[in-house]
This record gives structure tokens, C-alpha cells and sequence, in this order.
């Protein structure tokens, strides 16, 4: 029988509009063989729906979403069901118009990658494909991460950060510990943002609270940054659970200058095959096997540490002297990262597949915990023979 996967993409974030490209190419490469899709379209609003017409891109381009139905998912963590949701109807009398086996959650950004959506699941006991809660927030938050990164010996680069309401309150004094601890040239970015989205350079001290200013619009908490001069990107993907994981690939975006923009990682094309370099993109990267397995072995590292599931992307930068740095992990990459997985015999169809086994092997994993303790307390405590004492002052 067909295991049913409620397919959520969309989302309250500034990165909309790719959680939706990436939630039509899973519905398009998902095995039809083995599975009935839903689709589940959060608006910008946050509103849920679904619908047919969610299932062309075109409809989207056109703005021709059509017969879509307000839902929401069933708290009932016995029965995993989609509830058709009129804003005029009582909760008794709404309608169950689907059900549910597993969600696979496409949500770049806040409110959905940052382990938002992800409590939602857990909250109904529902399987789920990706990271989880602490896995999604810990990669979502930039200087979480690296704190935890930097607590298990993995290579990254200086940083500093501070909160939005103190840069108002004492900018000279941002500014002057960021040039004494880190120095030009810097990269500012907002903590809890992805797809190159508020990220900007300073070479002075103009164009750093330039930066901030533009970096502050996105996010109240604020990194900043030492720059790695000349630096080569290479990314590499991880597949897996617990300990049992593996690496992808090794890729290299070509034709950047400083920042890898929003259209270099998801309007250009992709391209296989080193030494192109008219590509956006270079598979395999073309580096020699002694740093390729230092980054594996990071890469491997990194995703066991923030507890990772399923598939991550972690970004990488080399400097000239070949020193490695973690850049981040993206625990819902774009594309899923299919193009990484492609010649290590995943192929788009097959890496969904597997996504969606590792789901259900954490759902049933989670499940064998104990979750009721008889404690006997409410036969040890008598609340109605204690009595609140006032005293005069």
C-alpha cells in the first residue's frame, strides 16, 4: 500500500519563493510507485492550503493558484489527518479531507528550517523528513553553531556578534571591539537567514555599519565575520542518522567574486564535469584527495554533532594556504543537494526515497522511549491541606 507524504513548502519567510521550487521538485521526482503526494502550500501569511493547482510551477509564475483549500493538520496524535479548514465552520464541524503517513517539510528560513515546523511534528508525533528540532535551530542560527562547532574542535573562522537593540544603544563601542578583535576585510551577515539573503562585505569602517544597517533590516542578532581573502568554496553533502552517515560529492561554484549570490546558487545552471569553467559549478571539485577527505571527515563530523537527519549541505572555505573553515550547515539544503548524490548512485528519486526511510527509522527510534513515569504523586500530594500564609508587615 502507498504511504501518503504531505509535501510543505512556501512558508513566513523571506526565503518563500525557493522553499517553493524546492517543494515542486520533490513532488515532480518523488516515486509515484510507492507514493501519494499532498501538497501543502503555507502563503506568506502563514495561512496552510492544498490544492491541485499547487502542483505546477506555471500556476505559480501565472499567480493562477486556483481551488485551493484552507487545512490544517489534526492534533490527534493517533491519526495523522488533514482537516479541511473554512474560516466560518466550528472545529466540530470541520471535515477530514486527507490522510497522512509522513511530511516532508521544503521550508527554507525562519519558521520552517529553524526547527519551527519541526516542533509542530513532534508536538503530534508525526514522521517528518530532515533535521530535527535542535539540529534545525542549531544550523538555522549561525552563531549557535559555530559555538558549537568551535566546543568540538572543528575549524572555523573568527567571529564576533551582538543583538539589534545594542547596536542603537552603543555603536562606537560594536565597532571599535569588532576592528580590535577581528580586523578588515569582514563579512556581516544576519544570524538566522540563509540563500545570501542580508550578507554583505566591509573593508572600512563606513562600509561595515553599512553592512549592519542592511544585516539589522533581517534579523535582530548580528555576526560578523573575519574574512577569508582569495577563498575557494567547496561544499559536500551529508546522508544518514546517528553515526551511521556518509558523504557526497565535493562540489565548487564557480564565477563568484566575494559572496555567492541568491542567483548563483539557485537561477544558474548546473553543470558536471571539473575544469569547465564556463559552469556555475564544478562535480567532483576539482581538489586532491588529502583535502577532499579532510573535508568528508569535517563535513561527516559537523552533521553528527548538531545531531543531523536525513540530508545536509556543509559549506566549506580554503584559503591559499589550503587551511579549511566551516562557512555553515544547511540542514534543508536547496534542491535537497540531489546533484551532489547524483554519481554516488542516489539519484534524485532514489535520495527522496532514502530521506524518507531515514524519517521513519527516527519516527520508530523516538517511539521506543519511555514517555510515562507512575510516580504514584497525586496520592503524595493533598493540595487542598496546604494553606497560602500572609504575614503582616
Amino acid at each position: 500500500m502507498k504511504k501518503k507524504v504531505a509535501i510543505v513548502f512556501g512558508g513566513r519567510s523571506v526565503e518563500h519563493d525557493v522553499s517553493v521550487i524546492t517543494g515542486l521538485q520533490v513532488l515532480e521526482n518523488i516515486d509515484k510507485q510507492k507514493y501519494d503526494t499532498i501538497p501543502i502550500y503555507i502563503d506568506k501569511k502563514g495561512k496552510w492550503f492544498t490544492g491541485d493547482s499547487l502542483r505546477e510551477f506555471k500556476n505559480f509564475k501565472n499567480n493562477n493558484l486556483v481551488d485551493l483549500k484552507p487545512v490544517l493538520l489534526s492534533l490527534n496524535t493517533d491519526e495523522y489527518n488533514l482537516y479541511l479548514n473554512p474560516s466560518s465552520a466550528r472545529l466540530l464541524s470541520r471535515k477530514v479531507i486527507d490522510e497522512i503517513d509522513i511530511v516532508f517539510p521544503t521550508i527554507h528560513g525562519v519558521n520552517g528550517e529553524d526547527g519551527t515546523i519541526q516542533g509542530v511534528f513532534e508536538l503530534i508525533n508525526i514522521p517528518y523528513v530532515g533535521g530535527g528540532i535542535i539540529a534545525s535551530s542549531v544550523g538555522m542560527d549561525k552563531i549557535i553553531m559555530k559555538d558549537v562547532f568551535k566546543a568540538n574542535d572543528l575549524p572555523i573562522v573568527d567571529y564576533a556578534w551582538f543583538y539589534r537593540n545594542k547596536w542603537f544603544e552603543k555603536q562606537e563601542e560594536i565597532i571599535k571591539r569588532i576592528e580590535e578583535d577581528l580586523g578588515y576585510p569582514l563579512f556581516v551577515k544576519p544570524a538566522n537567514l540563509g540563500s545570501s539573503i542580508g550578507i554583505s562585505k566591509a573593508k572600512d569602517r563606513d562600509s561595515l555599519i553599512d553592512a549592519i544597517e542592511v544585516a539589522i533590516r533581517y534579523d535582530r542578532k548580528i555576526i560578523v565575520e573575519k574574512a577569508v581573502e582569495n577563498a575557494r568554496e567547496i561544499n559536500c553533502a551529508v546522508l544518514g542518522y546517528d553515526d551511521n552517515v556518509l558523504a557526497s560529492l565535493c562540489e565548487e561554484p564557480l564565477g563568484w567574486k566575494e559572496i555567492l549570490t541568491f542567483e548563483d546558487k539557485y537561477i544558474r545552471s548546473n553543470v558536471k564535469g571539473a575544469g569547465k569553467e564556463n559552469s556555475r559549478r564544478i562535480i567532483p571539485a576539482d581538489i586532491n584527495d588529502d583535502i577532499r577527505e579532510k573535508i568528508e571527515k569535517i563535513a561527516i563530523k559537523s552533521f553528527i554533532v548538531i545531531d543531523g537527519r536525513g540530508n545536509s549541505r556543509v559549506d566549506f572555505l580554503i584559503d591559499e594556504e589550503e587551511n579549511i573553515y566551516i562557512n555553515e550547515i544547511n540542514t534543508l539544503p536547496g534542491s535537497i543537494a540531489f546533484y551532489l548524490w547524483e554519481d554516488k548512485g542516489y539519484p534524485m528519486k532514489k535520495l527522496i526515497d532514502e530521506m524518507i526511510n531515514i524519517a521513519i527509522k527516527v519516527h520508530e527510534d523516538k517511539n521506543k522511549n519511555m514517555y510515562t513515569y507512575e510516580a504514584d504523586l497525586f496520592n503524595k500530594v493533598n493540595l487542598g491541606s496546604m494553606k497560602i500564609r500572609s504575614e503582616k508587615v
